[in-house]
C-alpha cells in the first residue's frame, strides 16, 4: 500500500508564475477524487506532482510505502502510442514494469479485452480513433494494476459515444480497487464519477468536500461561481 499520499506545501513555480501555491492535501485509499478548478488553476500540474513528473519548487509530496513509481499510472489527455500494434503498446509498458516475458502476451490480451479492444489488438496503435486510443492507453494501465490512477481530462476531446466508453473502464478500475485521481471539466461527469471534489483557484486548494455536498452546497464564492458557469472551465 503506498497510500496515503501527502502533499505538504508544496509550490511550483513556471515562467516567473506561481501555479501551485503552498498546496496541503492528504489523498487516501478508496474514494475517487475529481480536482476541479478553472482554467488556469493548476489541475493537471498538481496531477504530473503527485505522480513524480514535476517536481515542487517548495513543499514535498510523499507516498507512505515503497516503489510508488511501479505502482501507479496516468492517462493523458491525448495519449502518446508507439508506432506500434495496439497489443504491442501493452505488451512494451509490461517489458518496463520487468514483467517475465512469457507473461506478457497473455496480460497484454487481457487487458485489451477489458476495454473492448480485443478485436483490434493487431492494428496499428495511431491508426484508432481518439476513443480508441484512448482506451488502448487505459489498457496499458490496467495490465499494470496500479494502486493509483492519474486521469488527466480523460475524455475532453472526444464525442459523447466515446465518453461513455471511457468512463465504464474508469468505473471498472474504480470497482477493482484503483484509486482514482482525474482532473475533468465536465461536471456532469464528475458527479458521476468522483466521490469528492478537491476544489482549486489560483493555484490554491480552496475547498474539498463530498461531491454531492460541493454541487449543492459550495462552500465558497468561488466554487458557487465555477459550477454556476461563472469562471472559465478547463
Amino acid at each position: 500500500m503506498i497510500l496515503p499520499l501527502t502533499v505538504e506545501a508544496a509550490s511550483f513555480v513556471a515562467g516567473g508564475r506561481t501555479i501551485i501555491d503552498r498546496l496541503t492535501a492528504e489523498i487516501v485509499a478508496g474514494p475517487s477524487t475529481i480536482i476541479l478548478g478553472a482554467n488556469g488553476a493548476g489541475k493537471s500540474v498538481l496531477m504530473r506532482l503527485m505522480h513524480g513528473l514535476l517536481v515542487p519548487a517548495a513543499g514535498t509530496i510523499s507516498w507512505t510505502g515503497e516503489n510508488a513509481a511501479r505502482r501507479q499510472a496516468m492517462v493523458f489527455q491525448r495519449p502518446v502510442l508507439l508506432r506500434r500494434t495496439a497489443i504491442a503498446n501493452v505488451i512494451y509498458a509490461l517489458k518496463l514494469a520487468h514483467v517475465p516475458s512469457r507473461e506478457r502476451g497473455p496480460l497484454a490480451l487481457e487487458a485489451l479485452e477489458s476495454v473492448g479492444l480485443a478485436s483490434l489488438a493487431r492494428r496499428p496503435a495511431r491508426a484508432l480513433s481518439g476513443g480508441e486510443q484512448q482506451r488502448l492507453a487505459l489498457a496499458r494501465a490496467w495490465a499494470l494494476h496500479p494502486e493509483v490512477l492519474f486521469l488527466d481530462e480523460p475524455t475532453a476531446s472526444l464525442d459523447p459515444t466515446s465518453t461513455r466508453e471511457i468512463e465504464r473502464v474508469i468505473q471498472a478500475f474504480d470497482a477493482a480497487g484503483t484509486k482514482i485521481i482525474m482532473a475533468t471539466h465536465n461536471l456532469g461527469q464528475a458527479r458521476r464519477l468522483g466521490d469528492e471534489v478537491l476544489f482549486l483557484h489560483q493555484g490554491r486548494l480552496v475547498e474539498r468536500a463530498p461531491v454531492e455536498e460541493f454541487f449543492l452546497r459550495p462552500a465558497s464564492p468561488e466554487a458557487a461561481a465555477f459550477i454556476k458557469g461563472e469562471l472559465p472551465w478547463v
